[in-house]
């Protein structure tokens, strides 16, 4: 992510948040894209990562991602600049404990071979204080 007022793919920052929170984008994600403040929910967390993957920010999807179960190349995401991300719907999201959590999510996407969503029960943790993600169990559609 570019800090002069451009995506990672040249674009212009978006006014809306692509999360879906509804709040700018200056105000909402990219304060954590940018390393300003932290993801204070598996919530936060999961819509900062979804904002991340609309706008090609794969350092921070690298950085949220837990070291034991982080792939060691994001390449084939990254490479993926036919993938659009169009929507996030939350269904759901709780802790488990003070160091665990969840988030269950819609998220819907456009690409050549026509449009999708992807469903998945996603986990989290806490590690060094931060908030990472962990895995996620696929939902069938």
């Amino acid at each position: 992510m570019s800090p002069f007022g451009r995506t990672s793919t040249g674009s212009p920052l978006p006014q809306e948040c692509p999360c879906g929170s509804g709040r700018r984008y200056e105000q909402c994600c990219r304060r954590l894209h940018r390393g300003d403040a932290l993801a204070q929910t598996p919530e936060e967390l999961m819509r900062s990562r979804y904002a991340a993957y609309a706008l090609g920010d794969w350092d921070y999807i690298f950085r949220t991602w837990h070291p034991r179960s982080r792939p060691d190349d994001l390449g084939v995401a990254g490479d993926d600049q036919q993938l659009r991300w169009t929507g996030l719907e939350i269904e759901g999201s709780g802790l488990d404990d003070d160091t665990h959590g969840w988030v269950a999510f819609r998220a819907s996407y456009r690409a050549p071979s026509g449009d999708g969503v992807l469903a998945e029960r996603s986990r989290f943790e806490v590690r060094a204080g931060r908030w990472l993600y962990v895995d996620g169990e696929v939902a069938e559609e």
